[in-house]
């Protein structure tokens, strides 16, 4: 694969040890490139626009300003750079907390290679990768909420694909899963987009949760 067609990565992380590790693994495998590692949001937020990542890896426990508050400014000024958390944290209230600010997706450091390497094309291809623990505390919260206006439209057959966004898969994944084409689960993909009034995958996760615990 050429230069130019790997997937431009960005990390956020004050660990050096760490990103000069991470850099080096992705800059190792075939289809990927570290185009910057940063130490802080201020050094992200001054940068980000010169090199032009497609994903940013994005740490959450860091000095002076924390991943999710990095997040949301980051998401503010570049809403359409995709931005996975890359964290030890597995606890519910900041994976929750990255989804209402604007995270695509939640992945634990201690992910397998190879685990990564396919949330970051999965992130970038639109998609929504979680961790298998991050992905079963989310559905732990995540219940059909029968009082609540939005949600409750939701048909059985959106239900079913917004179930599998929770658990990350891709929409070809969720095709191949429910014996449907892919063409089909974009279509319910718009339903649920429009009936819960949001416009990503990740934000109609966060909605759903938000749904739940303001019952």
């Amino acid at each position: 694969m050429e230069d130019h067609q790997d997937i431009q990565i960005a990390i956020l992380d004050d660990d050096k040890d760490y990103r000069d590790l991470l850099s080096g693994l992705l800059n190792k495998s075939r289809g990927f490139r570290c185009v910057a590692a940063y130490k802080s949001g201020d050094e992200a937020l001054s940068n980000i626009e010169t090199d032009s990542p497609d994903v940013l890896l994005l740490d959450i426990e860091m000095p002076v300003r924390s991943g999710i508050e990095c997040l949301k400014s980051i998401k503010f000024n570049y809403p359409t750079l995709k931005v996975v958390m890359l964290t030890v944290y597995s606890d519910s209230d900041k994976i929750f907390e990255s989804l209402r600010g604007g995270a695509d997706g939640y992945l634990m450091k201690k992910s397998p290679k190879e685990r990564l390497l396919e949330s970051i094309r999965d992130a970038y291809g639109g998609g929504a990768p979680f961790s298998g623990e991050v992905a079963k505390k989310v559905l732990q919260y995540f219940q059909r909420p029968s009082d609540q206006a939005e949600v409750s439209t939701l048909s059985e057959r959106e239900w079913d694909v917004l179930n599998e966004l929770i658990e990350g898969h891709s929409t070809k994944t969720i095709a191949e899963k429910l014996f449907v084409s892919t063409h089909t689960i974009r279509f319910h993909l718009h339903n649920i987009y429009v009936k819960l009034h949001v416009s990503s995958r990740a934000e109609a996760v966060a909605k759903a949760y938000k749904s739940k615990i303001n019952r």
